[in-house]
């Protein structure tokens, strides 16, 4: 069992070499061109956000199992492992606290202009006439809509935040669908009537660009967007001309569809008095970041044992149990 892992300078805790492993070896980070050669020898591949593609996966026959080190698994070409029996294997859930705690300090900041306010502070409070600086409008929280669009472990996580300060939280069914399953609202109906949307879905075919010019132009004005799920979802220059017309109130984003992203990226360049922009680590507070170490772990060992867990590519019919015999001492 050659264990290789590609990104691991991207982890902020390291991980555990399993007593099993026969090989062990760590690369700070990988270029795509430079996957087949790293994994040559592994029979067992860890990464983060590195991809691993069809092509590499046929040059790649002593390859049995992907554990991803996060939840989100668009960099992996699942359909290629089912072909070729890679088992592939996520965590979920471990940084559903940490990223639901950034989207409710996202809104906060967001509502109350604390950008704009602290700028206010060092600009022009000395000088001030009176006590205190006005500038824009500061907005309450509580009795305001949150629309979740995904419903997994992070939306989830946001949502019991979100209704403890006493925001009104509503889900958002697929776009598209023709009827809401209990539970959800038609998706162009949760873009009408939320104050804030938060994005939590996977990145897919279906969802790319999901928040483009037509979806703006359904939400409120003033609205304001948080997204802390795949940068893909959003379109970049529809969000930036609504920030500078006014049409969205403020966003948060701890993603972007390229990362890291090029110098001139025009969400960097541009700037706008209520755009927050962090480099993809609301799931990294120590807390998760141990939660992540702990379940991969748990994801090599049970592979090791012969009985997988966490499998997001089934290489067996859906209706059996995905087994592979026991490592034989």
């Amino acid at each position: 069992m050659n264990v290789v892992i590609l990104d691991a300078g991207t982890l902020p805790v390291p991980v555990t070499r399993p007593a099993w492993a026969t090989g062990w070896v760590e690369h700070s980070s990988t270029q795509p061109g430079q996957v087949v050669n790293v994994l040559s020898d592994a029979t067992i591949a860890i990464t983060n956000k590195v991809p691993i593609q069809r092509a590499d996966l046929q040059r790649l026959p002593r390859l049995r199992f992907i554990c991803l080190a996060a939840t989100g698994y668009d960099c992996i070409d699942i359909d290629a492992c089912r072909e070729q029996g890679i088992v592939v294997s996520n965590v979920p859930g471990y940084s559903a606290q940490s990223v639901s705690e950034w989207v409710i300090a996202s809104i906060f900041a967001l509502r109350r202009n604390l950008l704009e306010y602290h700028a206010l502070a060092l600009e022009k409070w000395a000088s001030s006439p009176s006590f205190c600086v006005h500038g824009a409008p500061i907005l309450d929280i509580a009795g305001t809509t949150l629309g979740i669009v995904g419903r997994g472990a992070i939306g989830q996580a946001t949502a019991r935040l979100a209704g403890a300060i006493g925001m009104n939280v509503i889900y958002a069914e697929h776009r598209g669908r023709a009827e809401a399953r209990a539970g959800f609202l038609p998706f162009d109906e949760v873009m009408k009537r939320a104050d804030v949307l938060s994005l939590h879905c996977p990145l897919t075919d279906q969802t790319r660009n999901l928040i483009g010019r037509d979806g703006i132009a359904l939400l409120k004005p003033g609205a304001m967007l948080v997204n802390s799920a795949r940068g893909g979802l959003v379109d970049t220059p529809a969000l930036l001309d609504a920030l500078a017309s006014g049409r969205l109130g403020g966003a948060a984003l701890d993603v972007l569809p390229q990362e890291p992203p090029d110098v001139m990226d025009l969400v960097l360049d541009r700037f706008h008095r209520n755009l927050i922009v962090t480099p993809h680590i609301s799931w990294a507070a120590t807390n998760g970041a141990q939660r992540l170490n702990k379940g991969i772990a748990e994801n090599l060992n049970a592979f090791d044992s012969g009985t997988p867990i966490n499998v997001v590519s089934d290489t067996r019919p859906p209706d059996q149990e995905t087994r592979l015999p026991a490592r034989k001492m």
